[in-house]
């Protein structure tokens, strides 16, 4: 693949991060952000939460899939590569800063290509109930790409904070999409030095959405096989099983540093139950 003059590598000394005040850096990750892009409660919650925590003293950005062109969100001119199944791809970040948020919206062809001016209802497949075939691979390179974002875009929108946001970040992943970020931050940027004060905290919108998918294709997630267990789920809980299958969701609970909920009464119900934990009532008792 070839590599832009402009293009920023996991390997590059990170720049120096200005900030006013006490709060935290808190990264918001999601598939969806409100008013671009929305299908319910998950677009909601990252379009109106992280700007109440803006005006409470932290620097928040949001990171999502650039689904469509929109006109208020501008080509940073930063790309980088990562490693998507067995391809090196070029990602591109595009930004816009709205009610004291950064904004930040993935550039990929996986994603601008499938949704074009459909963003409402071609998120995750190309009609209601039918997923695109590679979503493993769109939401890995998702993943990859809100990783290296805090410490690749210099951003200098906001009267109170200039520079990178640097690796003192708090990522708060949401729903199965964003699973894999506790698995690589551990696997390609701890293990290396790298985002060492960096904690995941994994939210729970809705457990029926777990991202599960044959057991053969964990290869696919480019993840060491230390992680396999974490993903090791067994479809069913009563006969016939349907069969052994990795899930996601299941590995963001158990690799984030916390688990929380879009309410304490959710929280209260998914380890209520089988059913109303959808088989990962026991796996969430644990943390």
């Amino acid at each position: 693949t070839k590599v832009t003059p402009k293009m920023r590598s996991r390997t590059e000394t990170k720049s120096a991060t200005i900030a006013c005040g006490k709060g935290m850096n808190l990264i918001f990750v999601g598939t969806e952000v409100g008013p671009w892009s929305k299908t319910g409660g998950l677009g909601d919650v990252l379009g109106g939460l992280p700007p109440a925590l803006a005006a409470r003293g932290h620097r928040v950005m949001t990171i999502s899939p650039r689904y469509d062109q929109y006109k208020d969100a501008w080509d940073t001119s930063v790309a980088v590569e990562v490693k998507v199944g067995d391809s090196i791809e070029i990602v591109r970040f595009f930004h816009c800063y709205k009610r004291g948020v950064d904004r930040v919206f993935v550039d990929h062809p996986m994603f601008l290509e499938k949704v074009w001016g459909k963003t409402g209802s071609k998120i995750y497949g190309p009609k209601a109930g039918l997923d695109y075939l590679d979503n493993e691979l769109r939401f890995s390179l998702l993943c990859q790409a809100a990783l290296e974002a805090p410490r690749v875009l210099n951003l200098n929108s906001s009267n109170y904070f200039s520079g990178p946001y640097g690796e003192d970040v708090l990522f708060i992943a949401n729903d199965w999409h964003t699973a894999l970020i506790p698995c690589y931050l551990k696997s390609m940027y701890q293990s290396r030095g790298i985002y060492l004060n960096a904690k995941v905290a994994f939210c729970i919108h809705n457990i029926a959405y777990q991202g599960r998918f044959s057991f053969s294709d964990f290869p696919l997630l480019n993840l060491p096989d230390k992680f396999r267990g974490s993903f090791d789920f067994i479809d069913g809980y009563e006969k016939p099983v349907k069969g052994r299958k990795i899930n996601w969701m299941k590995a963001g609970i158990l690799e984030s540093h916390r688990v929380v909920t879009v309410s304490p009464y959710y929280a209260q119900e998914l380890v209520s139950a089988v059913d109303k934990g959808v088989e990962l009532d026991s796996v969430l008792r644990k943390t």
